[in-house]
């Protein structure tokens, strides 16, 4: 196992640049009619970003403390209930196959549309006064704004920053979440720093003191991930992660990139790659925790697949981000990439398609509970089809049951299945906000 810090700039068809190229600051939200009428023009990158739209608001009333919700999308809209009780508090129509992206404010949501991020306003928030806060809840608010991106990618929050990846034009658009949260119904939407890269499938993020890491590549090769400092400058480049795919922050602002050989480690101003025990052995999701410096990943090992295959790993991967060790934990069941996700302690967690939720113990891979939560269940081969899928927030794991058209609520203290709704149609997507 490898893990020596590496700034190598072996690149295959990528090229690297000293100083990431940004365009001047600028509003790229626009309103959705402004968008269908711009979508007739081709454009270079910089032409839609100094349209500008105004964002509406929920009206709430004040409540007793923070009220939070989910959001599921499924085939011709969304779904907006209440977390506690599943109770469904608005159905919002939209065509067509769309993900949904967390904006990091505890509020806004963002769909992910043929036009770019469409901004939800799920309805409930909490502003600080001092030494308290105010807590409000009202009517969802499918909102007219767009942040406009050529096939909209990746959407990145961490420690207080939000950044949208165009997958189709290379545009990297940088918020502050708290722009977001101060909205009010005239306000204009928050404007965003666009910086700029080759397209390719991406991603990107804003560590707090205005690092930005992002990866570089191509449409048909991907391998490098740079990070410059909040001038732009470059601080260190590495090549060495072939098929590079997804992120996760651990403990300490540390990020991971998964790689087809393992994962890269970004810490410090410093990249690390820790080498998979074969020679092909993909880390492309994972599921990281701010208690912890293990990140979870998925591990698969099949690399030449026909399109109408899938492979069904019975292994996870845990890597320490503080000692560079990886290891790999055998499950009695297979997963997919909706199947990941962290504890309020850190714990690893783990929806196997056995319709267990099994939890490990990050840092000695011990199986430690397998909770029976949904029946047993296959992943499809079109990853865009309904899969049972877990979300967790807070002390509770959310757990979508397609083949019901349920959603499961967990207590993650007793593994106890604590409330269940069944929807009028088919959840897909699912993730949600604090309140």
């Amino acid at each position: 196992m490898s893990h020596l810090p590496t700034t190598s700039l072996r690149n295959r068809g990528v090229r690297p640049s000293r100083r990431l190229r940004r365009s001047a600051t600028a509003a790229v939200a626009a309103s959705l009619s402004a968008v269908l009428v711009l979508a007739g023009c081709s454009t270079d990158g910089d032409d839609d970003s100094d349209a500008s739209g105004s964002s509406e608001a929920a009206v709430g009333e004040e409540v007793d403390a923070p009220e939070p919700r989910l959001l599921t999308t499924y085939d011709g809209g969304f779904y907006v209930l209440d977390a506690e009780t599943l109770e469904v508090v608005s159905d919002e129509k939209i065509d067509g196959f769309n993900r949904l992206n967390q904006v990091g404010d505890g509020r806004h949501a963002l769909l992910s549309t043929g036009e770019g991020f469409q901004l939800i306003d799920a309805g409930v928030w909490t502003e600080d006064h001092g030494d308290h806060g105010h807590s409000y809840a009202g009517d969802p608010v499918f909102t007219d704004t767009v942040f406009s991106a050529d096939t909209p990618g990746h959407a990145v929050s961490h420690d207080g920053n939000l950044v949208l990846f165009g997958d189709g034009d290379g545009t990297m658009q940088r918020f502050s979440t708290d722009d977001f949260l101060a909205l009010s119904g005239d306000d204009p939407a928050p404007e965003a720093t666009v910086d700029e890269t080759e397209p390719h499938h991406g991603v990107a993020v804003e560590l707090s003191d205005g690092t930005f890491v992002h990866t570089e590549g191509t449409e048909e090769y991907r391998d490098t991930v740079t990070a410059v400092d909040a001038d732009g400058e470059e601080i260190a480049s590495s090549s060495d992660c072939p098929g590079v795919h997804g992120e996760a922050a651990a403990a300490d602002d540390v990020l991971v990139f998964g790689c087809e050989d393992g994962i890269l480690i970004f810490d410090d101003g410093e990249f690390t790659k820790v080498d998979a025990p074969d020679s092909y052995g993909r880390i492309g999701n994972q599921a990281g925790s701010e208690v912890s410096p293990v990140v979870l990943g998925d591990y698969k090992v099949e690399e030449d697949l026909d399109d109408d295959e899938i492979e069904r790993p019975e292994r996870v991967s845990l890597t320490n981000t503080a000692t560079g060790e990886l290891q790999l934990v055998d499950l009695d069941a297979s997963y997919s990439f909706r199947s990941l996700g962290r504890g309020p302690d850190g714990e690893a967690l783990v929806l196997g398609t056995d319709g267990k939720l099994h939890v490990i113990d990050p840092e000695s891979g011990d199986v430690t509970d397998s909770w029976e939560v949904i029946d047993p269940w296959e992943e499809p081969v079109e990853w865009q089809e309904p899969s049972p899928t877990l979300f967790v927030q807070g002390d509770r794991a959310y757990v979508t049951e397609p083949e019901t058209n349920e959603i499961h609520a967990v207590d993650l203290s007793t593994g106890e299945v604590v409330g269940s709704v069944e929807l009028d149609e088919v959840p897909n997507e699912l993730t949600g906000v604090t309140g």
